[in-house]
């Protein structure tokens, strides 16, 4: 007999006994309320590592219970059974904060990998905060408060939608969420919606018997079925057709998958997260993306900032990738000119952490001394529109960044960089003869942004 202990509210015995059952035969322990005032006091007067409600009580619902316990029982799981095929209530439940749900009539299946998950996420929290979450690079406010919303969002259920320009880093987001989750031992499968052919899109995904089809000489796994007892990502899921929308949403309602060629469906346990650099509310106005299957994917959205809102970044993601560029080619990482790091700072970066990264590795091949120069850089206009490349993944931390003659590390942060920064546009504008068309173009940069840079900075 183990030492969880579960909590069951609910004002059916019937219910309540078949509930016990199945967990007693899981060696867990048991006790129950059957309405929201007992089970507060149950609550407020012994420790539970779960708690599963039914929606509706005698003396309120399952959320009333599920609010209170956040504000009273910080960091208990708790699970909302609800009536079956209501996934609006299933959806407000989530949205509030429940960690799963079960439907009525209870599948004991469904329900023993529940509970198992709900009682792993203590541990799996506790190795998350152990430093998993430190690959995602940054101090910047906007960057702490992303952290702060994958730790929270992790020991939920919910589908979850990441939303975000390209090379942002979208997809190392969505395996943040799995590894700091109760999910993280079970597999992590990323697909990319469009770059499956269309003809071949069901059967990608769900599977297929022998025979369904021309060339199915074997039964195939799909690629939901591979992720069982883990999380799919589905990378850039703007871009699946409208035939594949509806067979998704069917998949992530009832929680089930009928592969190509076969009369029967499949249970599936996987936890379903989203990504796309398109705006879906937009699409689903258009009518190219189907308003069911946006609000059942998009329970909860994270958004991943744009390299150009968190520009303190640039220094220590700098940093990390020249430590790991030098380690892979067995070398020490170069140093970087205060000319070089003030025009990293300056540039706007439309491709985001992928293009910086293309860059560094680019300066590192191309540079003559023993730093990058602001010349090494090469950095080109940005374009109309942002880069459409899956997003890159950033190393763990690395040394702190060496810049060649920059200003002592007793100094300000923003006083540093503004003084790099300042040290090299007027390094660019005797260069050039103070001609500052010349000189944005030595920066990198246009001549309205040098123009701004000049009259911030308050260079004469």
């Amino acid at each position: 007999m183990t030492n969880e202990r579960i909590l069951i509210v609910d004002d059916e015995p019937d219910l309540v006994e078949l509930v016990e059952l199945t967990l007693g035969r899981m060696g867990l322990r048991t006790a129950s309320a059957p309405d929201v005032k007992s089970a507060q006091a149950r609550l407020r007067a012994e420790p539970f590592d779960l708690c599963l409600s039914d929606m509706q009580l005698p003396d309120g619902d399952g959320l009333q219970l599920l609010a209170w316990a956040q504000e009273q029982c910080p960091g208990l799981p708790m699970a909302i059974i609800t009536a079956h095929g209501n996934v609006e209530t299933a959806v407000r439940a989530l949205k509030s904060g429940a960690f799963d749900f079960v439907s009525k009539p209870l599948d004991l299946g469904v329900l023993r990998r529940l509970v198992t998950r709900a009682l792993a996420l203590s541990a799996q929290r506790a190795e998350a905060t152990g430093g998993r979450s430190s690959r995602l690079l940054g101090s910047s406010p906007p960057m702490q408060q992303l952290r702060e919303l994958i730790a929270r969002v992790a020991r939920s259920q919910a589908p979850v939608h990441i939303a975000g320009e390209s090379g942002t880093g979208k997809e190392l987001v969505a395996r943040l969420i799995h590894q700091s989750g109760p999910r993280a031992d079970g597999p992590f499968v990323a697909v990319n919606c469009g770059a499956i052919p269309a003809e071949l899109m069901e059967s990608e995904f769900f599977g297929h018997r022998r025979g369904a089809f021309t060339g199915a000489v074997a039964d195939q796994k799909g690629l939901v079925q591979s992720a069982e007892g883990g999380t799919l990502v589905l990378d850039e899921v703007a871009d699946l057709p409208l035939h594949m929308q509806v067979k998704l949403l069917r998949v992530i309602q009832e929680k089930s998958v009928r592969p190509v060629g076969d009369a029967q469906e499949t249970q599936i346990d996987v936890r379903v997260l989203s990504a796309t650099h398109k705006n879906l509310a937009d699409l689903v106005h258009q009518g190219r993306f189907r308003e069911d299957l946006y609000y059942r994917i998009n329970v909860i959205e994270l958004r991943v900032p744009a390299l150009r809102e968190r520009g303190s970044d640039i220094q220590e993601l700098t940093a990390s990738i020249l430590q790991r560029l030098a380690n892979s080619s067995d070398i020490k990482p170069p140093m970087v000119s205060p000319q070089a790091l003030a025009v990293l700072i300056c540039y706007a970066f439309p491709g985001n952490v992928r293009e910086l990264e293309n860059v560094l590795e680019r300066a590192m091949t191309l540079r003559t001394g023993e730093r990058i120069e602001a010349s090494d850089l090469q950095l080109r206009q940005p374009a109309s529109s942002p880069s459409l490349e899956r997003t890159t993944d950033l190393s763990p931390p690395a040394p702190a960044l060496v810049v060649a003659s920059a200003p002592t590390a007793s100094s300000a942060l923003g006083e540093q960089l503004e003084g790099i920064e300042r040290e090299a546009i007027v390094k660019a504008l005797e260069q050039s003869r103070y001609n500052k068309t010349a000189a944005a173009k030595l920066l990198g940069m246009s001549f309205r942004a040098l123009r701004y840079r000049i009259k911030k900075l308050g260079i004469e």
